[in-house]
């Protein structure tokens, strides 16, 4: 059973597709959104979760304080569970039924402190480098971008703009985390 870990929401139960995702771990989501809210990116902060299957990572986000959460996922049956988790928990995402580089070809409508994206591992490196190269424009000035993959998966390929900050492993799940690239600095890792 896959659930909320913490905060308004903590503790209720999230549907999961019947198929076609692989939905993050308690253990892991534990782990990343205590690192996020330590460094200040979960409370009133505008989250755009990528290949968000269930929703379970952006629901998480909102339920520990995001001001605003967005939910893209292209596979129709499981944007219909984000919807229906969404309802269930009483937390306000918008859910939007895409692909990820289709959202992210449109005109921003905002900027996002923070953007989750957790892809299913048939997802192809190229593909993930597409993504991380058109989110750019949709990038507060001081936004965080967290990539999830599997343990023995490559590093991501990140675009001019984003700094790798941290990366952590739990189990089979290795999490990348970059920042956007403060003008005339870097950040050495």
């Amino acid at each position: 059973m896959t659930r909320i870990v913490a905060g308004a929401a903590g503790g209720l139960a999230l549907q999961v597709p019947k198929s076609g995702t692989r939905p993050t771990s308690e253990r892991v989501r534990e782990g990343m959104f205590s690192r996020l809210e330590h460094y200040g990116y979960i409370e009133d902060c505008a989250v755009l979760d990528l290949y968000a299957g269930s929703g379970a990572l952006g629901l998480e986000a909102k339920s520990r304080g995001a001001r605003r959460v967005v939910a893209v996922e292209a596979h129709r049956p499981a944007a219909q569970v984000a919807i229906a988790n969404a309802k269930a928990t009483g937390l306000d995402v918008e859910i939007v039924n895409q692909k990820a580089e289709t959202y992210l070809a449109s005109e921003p409508i905002e900027k996002f402190d923070l953007v989750l994206i957790d892809p299913p591992y048939d997802v192809s490196e190229e593909q993930i480098a597409v993504v991380l190269a058109l989110l750019r424009p949709h990038l507060a000035d001081d936004a965080m971008v967290v990539v999830e993959r599997a343990k023995k998966a490559p590093e991501p390929q990140w675009p001019a703009g984003l700094v790798r900050d941290d990366v952590r492993k739990w189990g089979d799940t290795r999490v990348w985390s970059a920042v956007v690239e403060q003008e005339g600095t870097r950040i050495e890792v």
